[in-house]
């Protein structure tokens, strides 16, 4: 169990590692608590000016939200929800996550383990006897070692129905298909949205859920991430709230992106939350909420090759242990960029959820860390 007002700490390759203290009552309600105003101010005003700034030069329509200490900064939005309407974008305004979404997927294999209804090395072939790679472990899966070929590439150019294929189509889909693999699963590092697919169908295989039933039941609601799903489609006509991405036309004009033949797979994207939500699950999952102390540090750390190459991935996460210390996430789809980083050493989660197809992710968060190591002093 991690501890629940202090960091606990665990070494890699000579790093340490501290996992975010957090303010979170064990068996009750997730406690988000906030600085007072008199000691935000300072570094308030000048995230707002951020805000202003990259939304007038570099189109950005989204929401802001640092913790410190387990405790909210600041959080705020700036530029639209819906440009036909003018409406402007709100607290409960409900972001695309994109890649982001890969931690829950994580999350939700990890729940499996625990419960001893998978091993990490089992093999996909263990679930579905006719999955055309063999040898490909759950763990491959997880640390984007697994080799698995594109299956964006496969559903353009082999898929023949109109509405998009759902999880189990497209297992179905691989199966028949004559694409192959990169490599045999171990051997190199090469980050896959088919791994994670995969890992969803296999939730759903051994659950006897969907894969948006088993997140809600299992992480959504012990969390009371009340504005968070996984979007399918059985329930995307009766979700409120959820934004359309946009792209940036001849400089002025905001056009919605149209939905595409990959829209429906879950597992590699398609959850859906707000900014609040996010620093709930993050709270949550460190404070051992949710999973055990050995599973979070199993999420946490690099991956390997066979050759015993570390690879700068965990489950669900990206690892950087040598420039920022840092476990996080960005995620792009569809006109949505999502941000979602943890600053170990500075005890310090920076989230960022934005719809205009915004692409400087990595400096406004290198950005907003700064402003809040000069500007804020706990």
């Amino acid at each position: 169990m991690l501890g629940t007002n202090s960091g606990s700490a665990k070494k890699e390759e000579g790093v340490t590692f501290t996992t975010l203290s957090t303010q979170i009552e064990e068996e009750s309600h997730i406690l988000i608590e906030r600085y007072p105003l008199t000691e935000t101010k300072k570094v308030g005003h000048k995230l707002d000016s951020l805000l202003q700034r990259i939304n007038k030069r570099q189109d950005f329509h989204g929401s802001l939200l640092v913790a410190k200490n387990g405790k909210i900064l600041y959080d705020d939005q700036i530029g639209y929800a819906d440009f036909k309407k003018k409406e402007p974008l709100n607290e409960g305004s409900v972001f695309q996550l994109a890649s982001v979404s890969k931690q829950f997927t994580a999350a939700a294999i990890m729940l499996l383990y625990e419960r001893g209804q998978i091993q990490l090395k089992d093999t996909v072939n263990s679930y579905f006897p006719d999955f055309p790679f063999k040898h490909v472990t759950i763990e491959n899966l997880l640390n984007h070692t697994s080799g698995l070929p594109r299956y964006f590439w496969v559903a353009e150019h082999e898929w023949e129905q109109e509405k998009a294929p759902t999880n189990s189509e497209m297992m179905a889909l691989l199966e028949s298909s004559k694409v192959q693999r990169y490599f045999k699963p171990g051997r190199n590092f090469d980050y896959s949205n088919t791994g994670y697919f995969v890992l969803a169908s296999i939730v759903e295989k051994i659950s006897g859920n969907s894969f948006s039933a088993f997140v809600k039941k299992n992480i959504f609601d012990p969390l009371e991430m009340e504005d968070s799903f996984v979007l399918n489609s059985e329930n995307e006509s009766f979700i409120e709230n959820h934004l359309d991405g946009y792209r940036l036309y001849r400089g002025w004009r905001h056009l919605k992106i149209n939905s595409t033949v990959n829209d429906a797979i879950v597992g590699d994207k398609n959850v859906y939350s707000t900014s609040k939500d996010l620093l709930k699950w993050t709270l949550g999952l460190n404070s051992g909420k949710l999973l055990s102390k050995e599973s979070l540090d199993l999420m946490y750390s690099k991956g390997e090759t066979i050759y015993g190459r570390k690879v700068p991935y965990g489950f669900g996460f990206r690892i950087d242990s040598k420039n920022q210390n840092a476990i996080y996430h960005h995620g792009k789809w569809n006109g949505f960029s999502t941000g979602l980083t943890q600053y170990l050493d500075d005890d310090l989660v920076v989230i960022i959820l934005e719809h205009t197809s915004f692409n400087a992710m990595t400096s406004l968060n290198k950005k907003v860390k700064k402003i809040v190591i000069e500007n804020f002093h706990s």
